[in-house]
């Protein structure tokens, strides 16, 4: 699929909800949520942006890194690429509709799979927005990862357990979305979560349990020792606090404090594959895509997320063999400049 085409093509449905910018920076779109920019001033998602360009990459040369290997074991999968489907609804108040929710979440899922990969779905304020992300999942055998916005444990433990019925993977709760707009909106309380709080729930299954919206390495001491699988390093995007840090800000103390312990994701501004690499140079196991996957579905529906990671993973490997990484499981912290 031609990624010129694809990004017209959702431009034009996605008119005032997202412009698809040369640059995808968060100024055209800043405050707009429920939407696609980031809150208030949308100072949070311009500092994920400018941080991670931010960094640099060291060129490379003279090496033997001529075929870098890009795949990750993760929640007892293994996937050809690094890189995951992060959890997003809301196709029609955040999007424009140009999707509807059912299309979005197959879109996601199964193009995801299709690259090598697996992505996850994501909850709010209207159930019928998860419950059509677990009928992705299941449709999938299972192969897809149900996140869950944080809501009272008994609602949160309710969802876990249709989850499990739809035989996903691994199961999550975004804990950065507690001051979310969109569900103050539909009126569901969500809010922070006590650590006896998070045992209770990581205790509530034998799935691999996922903690997003982690960036301090207190509260990533603390997931440790809730018996957290995996936790994101990620600050909603920018879409919840403004004047946040930026992920690749506080993403390599958090790994150095905990990394040998759980498994360390990311997420935050990544457009291309360079960013990816970044990430995983300052420690992250793997990274969430967001956005472009948006794009992707808008865009060209399955076909068109298959075409965003399947770029992604090139732009990725290209930038490996420039920098002499071979593997993404060891990515030397030399190649960048911070």
């Amino acid at each position: 699929m031609d990624m010129n085409v694809l990004k017209e093509t959702a431009r034009e449905k996605m008119k005032g909800f997202c412009n698809l910018c040369r640059v995808c920076d968060g100024v055209w779109c800043a405050g707009k949520v429920p939407g696609m920019g980031g809150t208030g001033s949308g100072a949070s998602f311009k500092i994920n942006f400018e941080k991670l360009k931010e960094i640099k990459l060291v060129l490379r040369t003279i090496h033997e890194a001529t075929e870098p290997k890009l795949n990750i074991n993760i929640f007892g999968k293994e996937l050809e690429t690094p890189m995951l489907g992060a959890p997003i609804t809301g196709t029609k108040f955040n999007m424009g509709g140009g999707v509807t929710e059912e299309e979005y979440c197959e879109d996601v899922i199964q193009g995801c799979l299709e690259a090598g990969s697996i992505g996850m779905i994501g909850d709010t304020g209207d159930p019928t927005c998860y419950e059509y992300g677990l009928k992705a999942i299941k449709k999938a055998g299972g192969l897809g990862i149900a996140i869950i916005k944080p809501r009272s444990n008994d609602e949160i433990i309710k969802r876990i357990r249709m989850a499990e019925e739809a035989g996903a993977v691994a199961v999550g709760v975004d804990l950065d979305g507690a001051g979310l707009v969109t569900m103050k909106l539909f009126g569901q309380p969500v809010g922070p979560k006590s650590l006896k709080d998070l045992k209770e729930l990581v205790s509530s299954t034998k799935l691999p349990f996922i903690a997003k919206g982690i960036m301090s390495v207190d509260e990533a001491l603390a997931c440790v020792e809730a018996g957290v699988d995996t936790i994101v390093v990620s600050n909603h995007g920018g879409r919840v606090l403004d004047y946040c840090q930026a992920s690749c800000d506080v993403l390599e103390e958090i790994v150095k404090a905990v990394g040998d312990k759980i498994n360390v994701l990311v997420d935050g501004s990544v457009r291309e594959g360079a960013d990816v690499l970044k990430y995983l140079a300052l420690g992250a196991k793997g990274v969430l895509v967001g956005r472009p996957l948006i794009w992707g579905s808008v865009g060209g529906r399955k076909e068109g997320v298959v075409t965003i990671m399947n770029t992604l993973k090139n732009q990725l490997t290209q930038a490996m063999i420039l920098t002499g990484s071979e593997d993404v499981k060891n990515i030397s912290r030399k190649i960048i400049v911070k």
